[in-house]
């Protein structure tokens, strides 16, 4: 038994070795990575609200007990239980100044009579909109800060040491989140987990835009690796919810742990981020990139796709519990429709998107969740947030699995091809959205209310959406397109390097390259300089 388990070991290590440079491995590592990363983004969706306001309930509690006790220091008194009707009689020692009074006593086993699970307080309710919006913007936040540092770091370092990096880190927070209980500490801990997030979302989108170069397997493997940003958004907030209800805060963020664990080690063994390996070319600045438009407006759709449901994660819990008096783990399972239809929306566009247009995609994605999330207060129940909450979601996802692919083609299009930055500015749009959508709408909901604040969120998304229309053709670099069209037709080696190109004019270049021969026609080629016609245009490439 023992030379079989040594076997099985020794089988499964020899595979890791020779399986190390796989795409799909390189895919499952970059899957489970964003998985864990979101699903410790929203299992405290639906435990940080109750969770604060049971501590601040606990602390009125307190005060009130002891400014009782110190009136009631003052003279004695006695209580009588009466087994009639069940209420106490307290009896003062100065019957002038403490007359007879007659409290209703609820005994153990007893209900309160109506619906018991409704907040006591709801101005105190209200109050933790604000407390709650800072917390979950606070990752963002911090995530938006490392961003840009993490973008350029990849260039020089390699991916491999980043994402790494980003599993130590969000282990660390995952285990600061468990046995957290105070409201700082739960701060930190949220805080913290932007620092690991950044390093694990830029490095990862990163690795995978350079190892997918096809422009439409590309976007595959970048919707299924948000089909893992899903799965954990999917899986977060019920799984949050249904473990604090029956079993505690500490149990869901202890098993997170556990999962990070296997990451970490999958990681040591395929990645081996002890090593050092920077980009071969120098990229693209970051300022630059943040001077082109075009990747400006796709990171855009990410921003304010994402604050829609960014703003509805700390507002509807409370807004739940005011209206509905929901239960803990209704305020999870509130999610579960929006969560379902962004894993959906995620893997079916990642497929079409490049066939139907990704800029269109984004379009109608946009608009969709303007509409879905004006829709989210009319809901008089649980039940009637299934289908506003499962629009947002596939619209959310619609807009994620088309402009996530586009940063890349952008830069492959325009740009050098070096994705680091261009996956820290794509970062740096979806930590906007959830930096400034909770503290902005638990604001809002504070003052104004939690329909106002959809409502201003719709009519943004709805306004933004025609922007998506420059994306359906994006002008590229002459010299890119040239050698892009000649590399992807086969025509050139794909090591080459496209030293000079000319044509008979400005005026339909274009035009002519896209219909490049398969073949080329060679004109006195030589070992060191072959020319290269085509429809007229003539390129020189340096073997």
């Amino acid at each position: 038994m023992g030379k079989l388990d040594a076997l099985w070991q020794l089988s499964l290590l020899r595979w890791l070795r020779e399986e190390r440079q796989s795409r799909k491995l390189i895919l499952f590592i970059v899957f489970v990575a964003l998985l864990l990363d979101n699903m410790l983004l929203t299992v405290v969706v639906p435990i940080i609200p109750s969770y604060l306001y049971s501590l601040d309930q606990s602390k009125v509690l307190v005060l009130k007990n002891s400014t009782e006790s110190q009136e009631a220091s003052s003279g004695a008194f006695q209580t009588i239980v009466s087994l009639y009707d069940h209420t106490v009689k307290t009896v003062g020692s100065n019957a002038t100044s403490r007359p007879t009074e007659l409290v209703p006593a609820r005994l153990p086993g007893t209900e309160l009579p109506g619906n018991a699970t409704c907040p006591e307080s709801t101005s105190m309710l209200t109050n933790e909109n604000v407390k709650v919006g800072m917390m979950f913007a606070s990752k963002a936040t911090v995530q938006l800060i490392t961003n840009p540092f993490i973008g350029p770091l990849t260039n020089r370092v390699g991916y491999q040491l980043p994402i790494f990096a980003g599993f130590c880190i969000m282990f660390a927070s995952t285990i600061l989140f468990a046995f957290s209980s105070s409201y700082a500490l739960l701060f930190v801990a949220r805080s913290l987990q932007g620092v690991g997030s950044s390093c694990s979302s830029v490095a990862g989108m990163g690795m995978l835009a350079s190892v997918y170069t096809d422009d439409e397997e590309r976007g595959h493997a970048i919707g299924i690796a948000l089909g893992g940003l899903a799965l954990g958004v999917l899986v977060g907030p019920p799984f949050g919810s249904v473990m604090y209800e029956y079993v505690g805060k500490t149990a869901p963020f202890l098993i997170l742990a556990f999962l990070a664990l296997f990451d970490g080690a999958l990681q040591l063994l395929v990645l081996q981020p002890t090593k050092v390996e920077p980009e071969s070319q120098k990229g693209t600045s970051l300022l630059t990139l943040l001077k082109d438009p075009y990747i400006l407006i796709a990171a855009g759709a990410i921003c304010f796709g994402n604050m829609a449901i960014a703003m509805m994660e700390p507002t509807l819990p409370i807004w739940m519990m005011e209206t509905m008096c929901a239960e803990k783990w209704q305020l999870g399972v509130a999610f579960l429709p929006a969560s379902l239809s962004y894993l959906i929306g995620t893997y079916i566009i990642g497929k079409l998107a490049h066939r139907i247009g990704r800029w269109l995609c984004a379009l109608v994605g946009m608009t969709l969740v303007g509409i879905s999330v004006i829709c989210v207060p009319f809901a008089t129940s649980i039940y009637g947030l299934i289908l506003p909450n499962f629009g947002v979601g596939f619209a959310i996802g619609m807009v994620d699995s088309s402009m996530m692919p586009i940063m890349g083609y952008l830069v492959d299009l325009r740009h050098v091809s070096v994705y680091g930055s261009v996956y820290a500015i794509a970062d740096v749009a979806f930590c906007m959205g959830f930096a400034f959508g909770p503290s902005i709408g638990g604001s809002i909901a504070e003052n104004i209310g939690f329909p106002w604040v959809m409502a201003i969120i719709g009519i943004m998304d709805i306004l933004f959406a025609p922007l998506c229309i420059f994306l359906r053709n994006p002008p590229a670099q002459e010299e890119k397109v040239v050698s892009h069209k000649l590399k992807t037709s086969g025509s050139v080696p794909p090591h080459a390097h496209v030293q000079d190109v000319s044509w008979p004019g400005s005026a339909g270049w274009r035009a002519g390259l896209s219909h490049l021969p398969t073949t080329p026609d060679l004109s006195r080629p030589s070992t060191s300089n072959i020319k290269y016609m085509f429809h007229g245009y003539s390129v020189n490439q340096t073997a």
